[in-house]
Order: C-alpha cells, then structure tokens, then sequence
C-alpha cells in the first residue's frame, strides 16, 4: 500500500462524485486537489472557519456551511470567479443540501420555520411554510423531477409534493401519522413510504396522488419503527423495529414476506461460515541489524506491526453484543439492503 505526503487539514474533506477531485477545508480555504497527482486545482477563500462540505452531483459545484455564522457559501470549479452565498438573515440556516440538477440549495430555517429553495441559475428563491425536520423530511424521485417534503401545521402532518423543474407546489395531502420521521420515494417512483416516531408503531405505503395503499403496524404497546430502507429496484422494504425483528415487505402485496431475528448465538445446523478476525505480532528477524537501545526498546510498545489473518469458528458461538445507551439519542443501528441479501446492524 502505497501513502501520499501527509496534506494540511483542519476541517472536512470530501471526494468529488465523479472521484476526480478531493476537497479539504483548512481554515477558512477551501482547496480543491486533482485525485491522482494531488496539486491543487482550486482555491477559494470563505468568510469564516469551514464546518461543512458537500458537492453538487455534477462535480462542478461545492457548497460549504460556516457554523460560525448563519450562512452557506458556494463555490464554482469552471468559473472560479463565480460566487454565491447564502445568509437567510434573524431566520439561520440549520442545514443545506443540494437538488438532483445540481442548480439548486436547499435551505432549512433554524426552528424549522421554512424551507428554501435558492436558484444558482436565475438568483430566484421558493419558500415552503413549516417544513417538519431541519435534515430529514425531504426524498427525490430517482429521476430528479419531483420531490416530497414533509410539513407540519394545526399539529397534523403534511406532505407536499414539488416538481423541481419550476418548484411549484403540485399537491399536497394530509397522512396518518402523529409524529412522522422520516420519508423515502420508492426506486422506481411509483410510491411513498413515511413512517412514525418510536412511539407509535406504523408504517404507511403513499401513491404519489395521496392514496393510502397500505398501513403496515406489527404491534402495538411497544417502541416501534427504528429505520426502513427499500430494495434497490423497488420489490422490497425492509423495517426494522425495537424488538430486534427485521421485517420485510413485498411491493405486490405490501405484506409480510419474511422475518428475521437478531440472535446472539449460532447453533447448529448452521451453513453460514464464521470468520474471526486475529491480530498476531509481526515477528521480523533483525539479527543483521545494528540498532541503539532507545529504538529497540520501543519495537515491543503498543500499536507495533501486526499482521492479520482469520480462523473459521466452531459452532455454537455467541457473538460479542453492545446494548445501545439509553441515554442518548440516534444510536448506530439501521438496515441496508442489497439485490438479493439485507445486511442489520
């Protein structure tokens, strides 16, 4: 393995999506570096200390948050002398992502009080009232023409649908749900899965025309829905629970077509192959080398060369498992899914 000159960094770095260009903010410099020879391609100046990068899809632009101070910045590669910032005044900026065109921002308010979008084509801007979450609450079609966000007013939740062609207001319809999480459009287009807080366990299938196709609820008296993810063409979603069961939902049906437990031991019968992971001392004759006492007393400190090889465990075996804390929000669980397998963690 092959290692580059250690590079100045005092912020986030971030790959191009197209992987020619690495971004990496020192300071309050954004520069912009060629992935293979790693010179410096760009350079530009924000305001303030950067906190926050995230490209365009088309890899010419490159939005950056100053935490600092309530704006965004954005920046151009074919024209450096283009600029743009974006400072929504006494409102803030909570957060800020890109459109699927890559000519729009999106921007949340502090205290979710609307959502913006900004034209870098036009400098034109469309306001959305009370938009439910500052990050979340927001899903593309895949082919970037429409886009669901989700509102709450009068304590009843909403989703609107947008078209991201003129960002006109297309329709907009009440669901069923008493404090929504999240949103996802399905992969190809044709439905609209929300589900609710842990609270309350439920998970409804939309159309986009606001017709409830199915309303999915597995038990009741018990936290509910952790995360939900769908297949990527679209025949199955995946819904994990409180109750260490992933379920999975067909698309034809929208009923349950299998379940799986979490379990913390294999047994046998068993066809899956276990592999651990073993870390064993890199033994390295030096009998031919002449070395002073100070570096040969620190070859056996900690965190010397190891290498790495895997055994194929016996059955049973119980796997190490970690309670998330109680204590403190988002733990680092979910679903993802693959053509044909589904991964939890």
């Amino acid at each position: 393995m092959e290692f580059t000159e250690a590079y100045k960094q005092t912020g986030p770095c971030c790959f191009s999506p197209n992987a020619r260009y690495i971004a990496v903010a020192v300071d309050y410099r954004l520069m912009i570096r060629d992935t293979l020879s790693f010179k410096v391609v760009q350079l530009f100046s924000c305001l303030d200390k950067i906190s926050y990068i995230e490209w365009a899809l088309d890899s010419e632009y490159i939005l950056c948050g100053l935490y600092k101070r309530p704006m965004r910045q954005a920046w151009s590669l074919t024209q450096p002398e283009w600029t743009c910032k974006i400072d929504e005044g006494p409102a803030g900026i909570a957060y800020a992502r890109w459109s699927p065109d890559s000519r729009h921002i999106l921007t949340t308010s502090e205290f979710q009080l609307r959502l913006t979008v900004w034209s870098l084509v036009n400098t034109a801007c469309v306001h959305v009232q009370w938009p439910k979450h500052g990050s979340k609450g927001v899903s593309f079609t895949k082919d970037g023409k429409f886009a669901a966000i989700c509102t709450r007013r009068d304590c009843k939740d909403y989703i609107n649908l947008l078209s991201c062609h003129s960002w006109e207001i297309m329709g907009v319809f009440a669901v069923d749900t008493l404090d929504m999480t999240d949103i996802q459009w399905s992969p190809d287009d044709s439905a609209i899965v929300i589900w609710d807080s842990p609270l309350e366990y439920k998970v409804l299938i939309y159309s986009p025309d606001g017709r409830c196709l199915f309303k999915y609820q597995a038990y009741e008296s018990g936290l509910g829905v952790k995360s939900v993810s769908w297949s990527p063409y679209g025949q199955f979603l995946a819904v994990g629970s409180y109750d260490q069961m992933l379920r999975v939902l067909n698309h034809l049906t929208w009923k349950t077509f299998a379940e799986f437990m979490h379990l913390s031991t294999v047994r046998a019968p068993c066809c899956a192959a276990v592999f651990k992971e073993v870390d064993e001392p890199l033994q390295l004759d030096m009998s031919g080398l002449c070395l002073d006492d100070d570096f040969m007393g620190g070859s056996d400190a900690p965190g010397g060369h190891f290498k790495v090889r895997y055994e194929v465990m016996e059955v049973p075996i119980t796997f190490p498992f970690q309670k998330p804390p109680a204590d403190k929000p988002n733990p680092k669980q979910g679903i993802d899914m693959e053509n044909s397998a589904v991964a939890a963690f």
